[in-house]
């Protein structure tokens, strides 16, 4: 298959579906962080339009729609910047691709667009680790837990099983916030890139 994987830059879900012999590949405005894999520094819109594509998973930044920056909505909303990333979710969900999947975090996306299919958490996929993720699907299947550990995750302290939460300040917290974890991004190449 034509795999698209959008905004992604760290190329995690595009080489779960390339080790499965797809034709996988990312695209983001940033350069991707393994590059011997196949990713189009530029723009996603343009992308989608330009190729034809089996499946499109995309990942849009959870800046301004994430509800755990809550407290800055409103200069968010008076300046532009939700409307924008709002508009940017809706374009995404009106691909003529017909199987695409659209991740984010517990976000507005839930109460400005549309409910999500599913909320999924790493433990669910062998990662000892909370993180609600929200999948919005179109012509694909919920996945399916593939090592599912919660009971280990739920007896860890909250400051290990909620990691990302607590990162420090740092350049790079947004990234390590935002990838997405290498059981989540198998499920996918496995459950989806059958159909």
């Amino acid at each position: 298959m034509r795999v698209l994987i959008g905004c992604e830059y760290s190329g995690v879900v595009r080489d779960a579906f390339a080790r499965r012999g797809h034709t996988a590949v990312s695209c983001d405005l940033l350069p991707t962080d393994r590059p011997h894999g196949w990713h189009h520094q530029g723009d996603l819109l343009e992308l989608l339009q330009r190729t034809e594509w089996d499946l499109a998973i995309f990942h849009p930044p959870c800046t301004d729609l994430a509800v755990s920056g809550a407290r800055h909505f409103a200069a968010k909303r008076a300046d532009g910047r939700q409307g924008r990333a709002l508009e940017f979710v809706r374009r995404l969900m009106a691909t003529r691709v017909k199987r695409w999947a659209l991740e984010n975090p517990v976000s507005i996306i839930s109460s400005e667009i549309r409910k999500p299919d599913q909320v999924i958490q790493p433990y669910m996929f062998g990662h000892r680790e909370r993180k609600a993720t929200c999948l919005w699907l179109s012509g694909l299947p919920k996945l399916r837990p593939t090592d599912d550990v919660k009971a280990e995750t739920m007896a860890l302290p909250a400051n290990v099983r909620d990691r990302v939460h607590h990162l420090p300040p740092s350049a790079d917290r947004w990234k390590l916030r935002s990838t997405t974890y290498a059981g989540i991004a198998e499920a996918m190449a496995e459950q989806w890139g059958g159909e």
